[in-house]
């Protein structure tokens, strides 16, 4: 596939954060009324002057593409988006949001097929909320065997990224687990680690629909 540094880019902005991102509206201040002008209004004559009966036109920006859940596999959605506006050709990606006990969103996964990336055979984006603690990392545990430990790359406003590859090991442990806890550790309560379920059902048929990126 072409432009693979584009196109992983893409697969970055489908991990949106929506879904945990906080509600900061705000109640606008009502602004106080315009004083009154002394200028003379414009007349037809001069509207005329200006414009005429030419139409000038309206600068339109073309559409862009938007991501949406194509698929749904047991827990995990297949979230598509074209590759550029009006083309047919998708790039579609694992998605699941992770939520903890109380129902809360924490985080969400999105897991993409990867080709010529070395030992990677898949790729991942986990996001996570803003005040967590970077330096201790993210821990991914499937099922009962051992942890294991990955970097942040960077954080948005959206929230805090771990771009993370997966071996083919990797992907056959997800295929035959169960569930995959993911941890991470608070920046307010550094004592403490925060862990959520990533369900492991569909994850087999989820990733065999996801697009091969070329890097």
């Amino acid at each position: 596939m072409k432009k693979p540094l584009i196109l992983l880019s893409m697969m970055a902005a489908l991990a949106s954060g929506q879904a945990f991102a906080q509600d900061n509206t705000e109640n606008a201040d009502q602004a106080p009324e315009a004083e009154a002008t002394q200028d003379a209004p414009a007349t037809e004559t001069d509207t005329q002057a200006v414009g005429g009966d030419l139409d000038l036109g309206q600068s339109e920006e073309p559409a862009q593409p938007r991501a949406y859940i194509r698929e749904t596999f047991g827990d995990w959605g297949l979230q598509c988006i074209a590759v550029s506006p009006g083309s047919e050709e998708e790039m579609c990606q694992m998605y699941q949001l992770l939520a903890d006990d109380s129902g809360a969103s924490v985080a969400e996964a999105n897991i993409f097929k990867l080709s010529n990336a070395g030992q990677a055979v898949a790729g991942g984006n986990i996001v996570v909320p803003l005040e967590t603690l970077l330096t201790e990392g993210m821990r991914i545990q499937i099922d009962s065997s051992a942890p294991r430990k990955y970097e942040f790359s960077f954080c948005n406003q959206v929230g805090c990224f771990a771009r993370v590859g997966f071996t083919q090991a990797d992907v056959d442990a997800f295929k035959r687990g169960a569930v995959a806890k993911v941890s991470i550790v608070p920046a307010l309560a550094p004592d403490q680690r925060v862990t959520v379920n990533m369900s492991l059902k569909g994850f087999t048929a989820a990733y065999d629909q996801a697009t091969v990126i070329q890097r």
